[in-house]
């Protein structure tokens, strides 16, 4: 494969999207290579990169299966559930706290009438 062509940061031509662009759209890239990259400059550090597939060849997004969607649900719960005390925290617990903020910090009151 050759080399990519070039684009500065919001001067692609049509026809061109990045994976995101594509979603919203209804599409995935559907196993094509990517086709273009864009650049965003920024001082003493490398360039930002995006990478672009064409829209044309782009696919549909499949429907979600009611197996693939059982299976989301599950690993989102397993992300809210505290290892510790083992409840719902009602949030994905941070991988920095390994807990649920109620076991991380056990005496600080999360309660506003503890004062």
């Amino acid at each position: 494969m050759g080399a990519l062509p070039v684009f500065r940061w919001r001067l692609a031509p049509d026809g061109y999207a990045t994976r995101r662009q594509l979603r919203a759209r209804g599409l995935r890239p559907g196993g094509q290579d990517v086709a273009a990259q864009l650049e965003r400059p920024r001082c003493r550090r490398p360039p930002l990169i995006a990478y672009l597939y064409r829209v044309d060849l782009a696919k549909p997004v499949r429907p979600m299966s009611d197996a693939r969607r059982a299976a989301l649900a599950k690993a989102n719960a397993a992300r809210r559930t505290c290892p510790q005390c083992h409840r719902d925290a009602g949030y994905v617990i941070p991988a920095a706290l390994g807990t649920c903020v109620p076991c991380t910090y056990p005496d600080h009151s999360t309660s506003p009438r503890s004062t």
